[in-house]
């Protein structure tokens, strides 16, 4: 095993310690034992567990704020669209990276080594959705200082049915999607008793005539 493949071998088999155990609850030694290394390989690539868990973090936050800042910058999507992909870039890290979406959301500030944290990540999400509120609250009367209000509490509805969701897994994902999205944007007095995404419909039609496009003549 070549240098760089121990490494990921160590990251990946912290990872799931972490995720079981939290960054007190995990040794070393139990690092170590589980990659069939001694400590001294440990600490030679990360100079012991706080330099581990900071680069097991920082790989999960970057992992999930790249995946948030995609949907949200998405183009020629309108507002509801927005919440929807913002709400499902949450879910599928959720759903792809579990280990890693309990680590960053249990106890990421443990290792202060890393500045970045899902705190941090929760935060810096609420200041985009909070820039994509103020115009059209101002534009329909309201106080675009709710802006920030609005947005923390939809950041946090998504973030904390996700953190309920991780464990069960019920409801499907894309239900849970959209029963989130059905009670941010219509709220409690106009719930829809079946919603549906419309990214999802809108990503389907454009699969669907993407598929009947005939092939480019170039091409042979």
């Amino acid at each position: 095993m070549s240098s760089a493949e121990r490494r990921e071998q160590l990251i990946d088999i912290a990872r799931g310690l972490f995720a079981d155990r939290g960054f007190d609850g995990t040794s070393v030694e139990e690092i170590a034992a589980h990659a069939g290394v001694s400590k001294p390989v440990v600490y030679e690539h990360f100079g012991g567990k706080e330099g581990l868990y900071a680069v097991v973090v920082d790989r999960e936050v970057r992992a999930l704020e790249t995946s948030i800042k995609d949907a949200l910058a998405a183009p020629n999507a309108n507002y509801r669209e927005i919440i929807e992909r913002g709400t499902l870039a949450m879910l599928d890290y959720i759903d792809a990276c579990p280990d890693g979406f309990r680590i960053i959301s249990r106890d990421s500030a443990a290792s202060s080594s890393t500045s970045t944290t899902f705190a941090s990540i929760l935060s810096d999400i609420t200041a985009r959705v909070e820039d994509i509120l103020v115009q059209p609250l101002a534009r329909r009367g309201y106080n675009p200082q709710l802006g920030r209000v609005f947005a923390q509490g939809l950041v946090g509805l998504v973030a904390a049915a996700g953190q309920s969701w991780l464990d069960e897994r019920e409801p499907p994902k894309e239900e849970l999607a959209a029963q989130l999205v059905n009670l941010a944007w219509n709220g409690l007095a106009n719930l829809q008793k079946q919603p549906r995404l419309i990214t999802a419909e809108k990503d389907a039609r454009a699969a669907r005539v993407a598929a009947d496009r005939p092939p480019d003549e170039t091409e042979s």
